[in-house]
């Protein structure tokens, strides 16, 4: 047996499931090579020929982007661990720090020169598109002239030469910058310099000639011409590098009067991290020159990757950007978002007073939930709004309406996470400007991130009080709502709104925990249903032979809700699992795990939504969550599990299920020693996220068509987010 204190309770858990021990390492995966499997199955997408050549070149770039955050945080947390001489193993794969940054670097290091295999045949793909990325020798002789000129206009006067020695010490080099690295003859000694490239500068430049269009690199054109920045010397070598920065630092809330600004104080510790990764472009370094910056920055062979390419592929985003207009046919047909089949024509709050709606974006459009919101703010009889914001694009439409409400006189209160990673410093922003226009802004709990996802609405209605209730699985951003896939629901429904109210009043003053009529909030209290149903689940196979578990997440990483999960299968219970990310788990095993499956889908849009299902002897219960199956998410984090009542509902969301169990096309199964596999099969190929965008294409226009003959609007339609989507298609 083991022991675990929750919430002040010693909880007594089985180790044993009759003579099987459900602890063996063999059974887990360990959470970050997980993930690193995860990011493979990005890059996979950048070698499927099914997607056009700038959408391989984009996941290319998610594949950095991805890394960056896993260096920062992850890798950063474990090499404090060894440095900290801890080398207490995790819980299930059961690998010490150490034994964890040795793995990680065998196997990240295949993935990345693969990555830059996978870049270097796209860079050649693109010649027969007219083109080239080449380095400044490789330019036609009539473009010199103007790689020049751009240089010394454009690119000079931003550059500082740093030179080191006794009177000048090594630069503290900004995380994820790039740097190029110089050995210069001043004819006394061999002296080196680094210059840093501003960040704020174009990374890649364009030149024409006839039908062909040259894309050159910022640091090759720096490089060809480092003379003109050491006027009188001799260059002898240079090369470019770049240093990713710890940033998994802590935020110290206790005793801070004002989270705002110990979180300002936080980011600027951030950039002075320190190095956890060196990334060399390893076509022109010199080994001599990188053993001294390694002692400069304290990073080990571990810590250093060679590339055959240009660092920080991250460019690609942007490169890719700038070649849509040119090569449109080399990208995604354009997607729109369409009607929401729960909503259809209808007024959002007039429908959602006699049933819940429901809403699955991006296959729907995030408009709506945009418009609960404005609609709310402008609305003389609204009361009260109060939302939770974690994540919110930049230009935020609701950021703009909770601030006209709050300036209308209206009661808005806003739960804005200041501890959102690397979002920290535009919801510092966000808390000020709503703060500034009379909202009341709290800033979550100490030492928990409020990740859930709930707005609500109070209206005096025929002289009475609604609520209006929004509960989502990913954030309040309209701009990634059009790439995660995300779900939400609006409902009335009056226990449901008791829960909401005392939610915000629980985040917003001082009272214990409430008692909800149906919310499922953590710390702890998801993880305890979780629980429960699986046993729930396991008794009812027994008596009913047909126990059956479907859970659609991100990650599974919690170990109490794997042992159940063992314990169900060993029972029986068939469980199915759709994770996107990290599975700790291992399915298939014979006696331990041979009725799990898992699947992880990798396709155009992040798959980004959390359902849980249990059969329960034909009694569905069903919830959506803003949580994963994670321990941070069990125990560190406010989360809200809800669930889905209305039948209607709930049946499309077990198809759906059952249909991204069927994909043949973006699937992999995991198998039992934990590598994942394409599923391939005799069946019709099956995209499950294609399907879902046709059935909602065609779902639009069968409104469309309806709606293509004139008619008189109702007050409310002319109000609503109808209209404008219907002016849409008539552009």
């Amino acid at each position: 047996m083991y022991f675990r204190l929750q919430r002040g309770v010693l909880r007594i858990m089985h180790r044993n499931l009759g003579d099987r021990d459900l602890n063996l390492p063999q059974y887990y995966n360990n959470r970050e090579l997980s993930w690193l499997d995860f990011n493979y199955r990005v890059l996979q997408e950048a070698q499927d020929k099914n997607n056009p050549l700038l959408e391989q070149l984009n996941f290319i770039s998610i594949f950095s982007s991805n890394l960056d955050e896993f260096f920062m945080v992850r890798v950063a947390g474990l090499q404090d661990q060894v440095k900290m001489g801890y080398d207490k193993p995790e819980n299930k794969a059961q690998l010490t720090p150490k034994q964890q940054l040795d793995q990680i670097k065998i196997k990240n290091k295949e993935n990345v020169d693969l990555q830059y295999k996978r870049y270097n045949e796209l860079v050649k793909e693109l010649r027969q598109y007219q083109v080239e990325i080449v380095r400044p020798d490789e330019l036609p002789e009539t473009l010199l002239q103007d790689l020049e000129t751009e240089f010394k206009i454009g690119i000079l006067p931003t550059l500082t030469p740093l030179g080191i020695d006794a009177y000048h010490p090594f630069p503290k080099l900004n995380n994820k910058s790039l740097n190029i690295f110089v050995d210069i003859d001043t004819r006394d000694d061999i002296n080196s310099a680094i210059v840093q490239i501003p960040s704020l500068i174009p990374r890649f430049y364009s030149f024409n000639k006839g039908d062909k269009q040259y894309i050159v690199m910022v640091e090759d054109i720096i490089t060809h011409f480092i003379n003109d920045l050491f006027t009188g010397f001799k260059v002898l070598n240079t090369f470019t590098f770049r240093i990713t920065r710890n940033a998994d630092l802590s935020i110290h809330e206790d005793g801070a009067e004002d989270l705002l600004i110990e979180i300002e104080r936080f980011l600027k510790e951030r950039k002075r991290g320190t190095a956890v990764r060196l990334e060399i472009d390893g076509r022109q370094a010199a080994n001599e020159d990188i053993l001294w910056i390694m002692n400069q920055l304290d990073v080990h062979d571990n810590d250093v990757y060679f590339v055959d390419g240009p660092l920080d592929l991250t460019l690609l985003f942007e490169l890719v950007d700038y070649l849509s207009n040119k090569l449109k046919h080399l990208k995604y047909n354009k997607y729109v978002p369409q009607i929401p089949q729960s909503l259809g024509t209808n007024n959002i709050f007039d429908l959602s007073l006699k049933r819940d709606i429901f809403f699955h974006h991006p296959y729907e459009t995030f408009e709506p939930i945009v418009d609960f919101i404005r609609e709310a703010a402008e609305d003389p009889n609204t009361i009260a709004i109060k939302q939770t914001l974690y994540r919110v694009s930049k230009d935020s439409p609701i950021i703009n309406s909770l601030k006209y409400a709050a300036e209308n006189g209206k009661q808005v209160t806003v739960l804005v996470e200041l501890k959102a990673r690397f979002d920290e410093e535009n919801n510092v922003h966000w808390a000020r400007m709503l703060e500034d226009a009379g909202c009341h802004v709290i800033y979550g709990m100490t030492h928990l991130k409020t990740h859930s996802k709930i707005a609500l609405v109070v209206k005096r209605i025929n002289n009475s009080l609604t609520s209006f209730v929004h509960l989502g699985t990913g954030n309040y951003n309209d701009k990634t709502a059009n790439i995660y896939t995300d779900m939400g629901i609006i409902t009335t429904n009056k226990e449901i709104a008791e829960d909401a109210i005392n939610f915000f009043n629980y985040l917003s003053g001082y009272s214990l925990k409430p008692q909800y009529n149906k919310l499922i909030v953590a710390p702890f209290d998801i993880r305890d249903v979780f629980l429960a149903r699986i046993d729930t689940e396991i008794q009812s196979h027994r008596e009913h032979g047909n126990g059956k578990i479907i859970m659609k997440m991100n990650s599974l990483t919690d170990k109490d809700i794997i042992l159940k999960l063992f314990e169900a299968s060993c029972a029986g219970v068939k469980v199915q699992l759709i994770i996107r990310g990290i599975c700790c788990l291992k399915p298939g095993i014979p006696g331990i795990s041979e009725n799990i499956e898992v699947v992880s889908i990798v396709g155009r849009f992040l798959e980004h939504s959390r359902i849980y299902y249990f059969h329960n002897n034909g009694e569905d219960m069903i919830y959506l969550s803003s949580a994963d199956a994670m321990t941070r998410n069990m125990i560190k984090r406010v989360e809200i599990l809800f669930p889905v009542e209305d039948r209607t509902i709930a049946q499309r969301l077990l198809e759906y299920m059952n249909l991204q169990l069927s994909d043949n096309q973006k699937g992999r199964y995991q198998d039992q020693r934990g590598y994942y596999h394409y599923i391939e099969n005799n069946l019709s190929p099956l995209n499950s996220q294609a399907y879902l965008m046709k059935e909602a294409m065609d779902y639009g226009q069968r409104i469309k068509e309806e709606n293509a003959r004139p008619q008189v609007m109702s007050v409310n339609e002319r109000k609503g987010w109808f209209t404008k989507f219907r002016n849409q298609f008539k552009k």
